[in-house]
């Protein structure tokens, strides 16, 4: 929950450097949702809710962009002023990452069902966000898709065989 709290105010803090109209919808449906998400967990662990998870809705119709295309360099900025629609998304994504990576880990050790889903599906609820804001930074060029020869791909993919099953004893 703590988590959750500073996954929001991060977001809050974010907004008064969104210039993209987009990214800024984005910002503000994620950070409804996660104040949604939020209100609900704290209802089931109060015992005053019914413990439904919210699942976030999917991306859809998404063709990413392969390939290098003149990748600017990055380097920490100055000041805060020079934040912009790219370092937002940045972190928004790094944020949803570790809350993926946090509520999987609290899912593998609590005991209580209904909560252990909650969590389950929060972990998912992060992915699908971190891919929606993966999807923008990819369409804008701020997190380039680098690809590999055909051959190399190849010579990857038929590296791996499927696995004999064992014999029950």
């Amino acid at each position: 929950l703590t988590s959750t709290i500073d996954g929001i105010n991060q977001f809050q803090l974010y907004r008064p450097h969104v210039k993209d109209t987009q990214l800024r919808s984005i910002l503000d449906n994620q950070i409804s949702f996660m104040t949604q998400e939020y209100n609900n967990m704290v209802q089931t662990i109060s015992y005053q809710g019914r413990g439904e998870s919210i699942p976030y809705r999917k991306v859809k119709n998404v063709s990413p962009s392969y390939g290098l295309k003149n990748p600017s360099p990055n380097a920490p900025n100055v000041s805060p002023d020079e934040m912009d629609d790219r370092d937002v998304a940045s972190g928004m994504l790094g944020c949803h990452k570790a809350s993926a990576h946090l509520r999987n880990m609290a899912s593998l050790e609590c005991a209580d069902p209904t909560i252990r889903r909650m969590l389950q599906q929060g972990s998912i609820n992060c992915g699908e966000q971190a891919f929606e804001v993966w999807h923008y930074m990819n369409q804008k060029g701020f997190y380039q898709v680098s690809t590999m020869k055909q051959m190399t791909t190849t010579n990857m993919i038929n590296s791996y065989t499927t696995a004999n099953m064992p014999r029950p004893s």
